[in-house]
């Protein structure tokens, strides 16, 4: 599973081969079903994760009603940033849509990696800098663009992801209901007839 796992890690900008050896020396590749939740809304986030294989959703419950913020596929990170570095409980849930094998690690493991690898110091601030764009890509995906454009954006971005997950989850993301989502769908595909 490890050499799957430098396979992936060396389609990833971010990683050399050296960072991909001491990563997979310091980390562990766990297994979950589908369905599983990864990281839990409320709890404190005590690790952070690489998709090697599957599909994960992020979600807030708001008022009883899960709102999908996010989607994570092979080669994304996934961890609560501020859970996981100040100790406080996450404020999303991280939930398998598809059985999943993820890398794992800890911050101890993290301690580790830099005292026996000190040239991957820079390492999670990389990491943190993909992350912090693709927020801010979604922050104005939400802000700039309507139902539809944001609907055409999530499938340019992460065109498997229909096949992947349920339409309610994408009609949660995109900030519509199903029933828009159905005329959204149908509106792009009677557009493309036309042209």
């Amino acid at each position: 599973m490890k050499a799957f796992a430098k396979q992936l890690l060396l389609q990833h900008q971010v990683f050399n081969a050296a960072a991909i050896d001491a990563l997979l020396d310091h980390t562990t590749v766990e297994t979950f079903d589908k369905g599983a939740v990864v990281i839990q809304e409320g709890r404190v986030c005590h690790k952070c994760y690489f998709v090697l294989k599957g599909c994960l959703r992020q979600y807030r419950n708001v008022e009883g009603i899960e709102k999908t913020c996010g989607f994570y596929q092979e080669t994304d990170q996934v961890v609560m940033y501020s859970s996981y570095f100040s100790g406080l409980s996450a404020d999303t849930s991280i939930q398998c849509m598809e059985d999943c094998i993820l890398l794992s690690g800890t911050k101890a493991q993290e301690a580790a990696m830099y005292e026996a690898h000190p040239a991957t110091d820079n390492l999670v601030f990389r990491l943190l800098s993909d992350d912090y764009r693709k927020a801010e890509e979604y922050i104005n995906l939400l802000n700039a663009y309507n139902p539809e454009q944001r609907y055409q954006a999530l499938l340019q971005s992460k065109p498997a992801i229909l096949n992947r997950v349920p339409l309610v989850h994408i009609a949660s993301y995109i900030g519509v209901t199903p029933e828009s989502l159905s005329r959204i769908r149908k509106r792009i595909v009677d557009n493309a007839g036309k042209v």
